[in-house]
Formats: C-alpha cells, sequence, structure tokens
C-alpha cells in the first residue's frame, strides 16, 4: 500500500476551502424572498438572514384585523427563511456530503 501524496492532499484541501468560501460568498450576496398570502405579502432577505424589504399590500390592512396581518407577516417570513435553507443546501451540498474527500487515497 503506498503512502498518500502529501502535497496533493494538501492542494485538494485548500482547493475544496477555496470553493467552500466561494460557495459560502454566493450564498451572502444572494436574496431570497417569501411570500405568504398569494403575495399579499412579501419579505426579502440576504442569504445570511438580513431582511433586505418588506412589502405589505394595502388591502391586507385591516385596523380590525392585525392578527391576520401578522399571521402573514410571519408566514412570509417563514418562507423567506425556508428559501434561504434551500439556497445553502443546493450551493454548499456537493462541499458538505461528507464521504471521503480524497477519493479513497487515505486509505
Amino acid at each position: 500500500m503506498t503512502q498518500p501524496d502529501m502535497a496533493q492532499i494538501l492542494a485538494q484541501a485548500q482547493e475544496m476551502q477555496a470553493q467552500l468560501q466561494q460557495a459560502q460568498a454566493e450564498i451572502l450576496a444572494t436574496n431570497v424572498t417569501g411570500t405568504a398570502g398569494n403575495g399579499l405579502v412579501t419579505v426579502t432577505i440576504s442569504g445570511g438572514g438580513e431582511v433586505q424589504e418588506v412589502i405589505i399590500d394595502p388591502q391586507v390592512v385591516d385596523p380590525e384585523d392585525v392578527d391576520t396581518l401578522q399571521d402573514l407577516v410571519t408566514g412570509a417570513f417563514r418562507d423567506a427563511h425556508e428559501k434561504a435553507g434551500q439556497l445553502a443546501v443546493e450551493k454548499m451540498g456537493p462541499l458538505s456530503q461528507g464521504g471521503d474527500p480524497f477519493g479513497g487515497m487515505l486509505g
């Protein structure tokens, strides 16, 4: 059994680190929008979870029914958060799948 080439292992580790950093930067630079009430409330957040924008259609603003508006805003935030999580899985998935990142070279 031959010993793994440490230079090759280090090069692969550095390449994976660079890919990981690029994926993280792409996630942070991407905005996702969540909606509720068939688009009556939309919330846009960055991939890092920072709120960018909240839009509330005036027709859903009813002083007699604040509970519905609160539920719609909460639902839009949840939808945006789920989409941000999906974005992270899409961008980071191949880098965080586990397994053997060195293609069997160590074993």
